[in-house]
């Protein structure tokens, strides 16, 4: 009998697709470092998320702080506040904010007041320029496909933010076991 070869005998097969290896830390590192200008700090952000997340691999919408329910943009913040003690931006917003209050005050007020109301901005100018840093930060890691963010709250889970909803964190599952086999 006559045998027709295939026209497609020469070409090689591909082989199948290999299940995806397993993500490894420099890789993790890898990736942080294309998408961040900040790629330590982005990294120290993941790590808590990592650690601090559930069995689901989420964080949020709140966290147990000291007994209180806390949104999770605000503990990241107050866990990373104590990097910057030092540097010389936080200390001249600490020197600006005093003297600030200090010429808005009156004579009449007392010591112990001024000193509470000059924490109390401190502390609240610094919550608020850490959850911008936390929010850049966290969309790098979304950006590099290491995080998902979506929000939930008042009405309904929801992809945006708004209307009093909180931010939730999901670790990619392969972050994950890279995160896992680090500590």
């Amino acid at each position: 009998m006559f045998h027709q070869a295939d026209l497609f005998d020469h070409i090689k097969q591909a082989p199948l697709a290999a299940a995806p290896l397993a993500v490894a830390l420099p890789d993790l590192i890898e990736r942080v470092s294309q998408v961040s200008k900040r790629p330590r700090y982005v990294l120290l952000i993941l790590n808590l998320i990592a650690r601090a997340a559930g069995e689901n691999g989420s964080l949020g919408p709140y966290v147990r702080s000291e007994a209180k329910q806390v949104p999770v943009r605000d503990w990241l913040c107050q866990a990373l506040a104590p990097l910057a003690n030092r540097d010389c931006r936080r200390t001249a917003m600490i020197a600006a904010v005093r003297s600030e209050l200090m010429a808005k005050a009156d004579a009449s007020e007392n010591t112990g007041d001024l000193a509470q109301q000059q924490d109390e901005e401190i502390e609240a100018r610094i919550l608020r320029s850490g959850r911008t840093n936390v929010s850049r930060a966290v969309s790098d890691l979304v950006r590099a496909g290491l995080l998902h963010r979506h929000y939930q709250g008042y009405r309904v889970d929801h992809p945006n933010r708004g209307a009093q909803r909180e931010a939730v964190y999901t670790i990619a599952p392969d972050v994950r076991l890279a995160l896992a086999g680090s500590y």
